[in-house]
């Protein structure tokens, strides 16, 4: 693996059953990364899946001209898309580190706009579909979108002020802020894009949403049910910061 102190932008993404969608986001992620000046590794972290998920990513990581790693839980089992992205955040080497769907909803070559923030003193840049700029290709079906909106709103309230959209899965963190952070994550499914932001805010790092073009891409592991779970979770996050723990 190269040396830490080469890498600029490390990549994670989870994956659970997606030897179907992973080789196209790959390949994308793969010719973009390729044509950049900086050095950079993809690190696809192997969520416990029964289908040729791993196999996928051992094909193209002879060929790749970019660093490309598999890893898996040591248990091998299914633990959530939070304790894959914390694994993989937290094994990467770069100095950004960036985590993105499996499913290519938000291409890669989309983190050109964060990278002026980074260089205005934000610690955290996060993709956003909630902003005036944002541009939603396909959406998701009518009953899913005002569910996700009506949870926005909630969590707005109850957990992260001001932040419109935290679901999206493309966020890219500081080294030092990812390490701090991601440490200190405790939910390992759906929440945990909320709890990472919490805890950001918790630490004093500067959070800046980004408008991204999204695509709703079909089979999303994510239901209406995941919605009530996260409330849940948020209801954990609460107890979290008043006892301090996030610290």
């Amino acid at each position: 693996m190269t040396e830490s102190s080469d890498i600029h932008l490390s990549v994670v993404i989870p994956a659970y059953n997606e030897e179907l969608r992973l080789p196209d986001t790959l390949s994308h992620a793969i010719a973009y990364l390729k044509t950049q000046p900086y050095r950079s590794e993809i690190i696809v972290v192997d969520d416990g899946s029964s289908d040729g998920t791993g196999q996928v990513v051992r094909r193209q990581r002879d060929a790749a001209p970019v660093c490309l790693e598999l890893l898996r839980h040591p248990d091998g089992a299914n633990h959530g898309k939070g304790a894959s992205v914390k694994r993989g955040i937290l094994a990467a080497q770069g100095k950004y580190r960036l985590f993105m769907d499996a499913d290519n909803s938000t291409t890669l070559n989309q983190v050109e706009r964060f990278w002026p923030f980074f260089h205005l003193g934000f610690d955290v840049v996060i993709g956003s579909r909630a902003l005036r700029d944002s541009v939603v290709v396909l959406r998701q079906p009518k009953a899913k979108e005002i569910a996700g909106q009506f949870g926005n709103w909630l969590i707005r309230q109850l957990a992260v002020p001001g932040i419109f959209d935290t679901q999206a899965g493309f966020k890219i963190f500081r080294r030092d802020a990812a390490e701090r952070i991601f440490q200190r994550v405790t939910i390992d499914k759906w929440g945990y894009d909320i709890e990472l932001l919490v805890i950001a805010r918790a630490l004093g790092y500067r959070i800046r949403e980004v408008p991204i073009t999204w695509i709703n891409a079909e089979g999303s592991k994510v239901t209406l049910k995941s919605y009530f779970e996260v409330l849940g979770e948020i209801r954990k996050m609460r107890r979290n910061l008043r006892a301090g723990l996030y610290k």
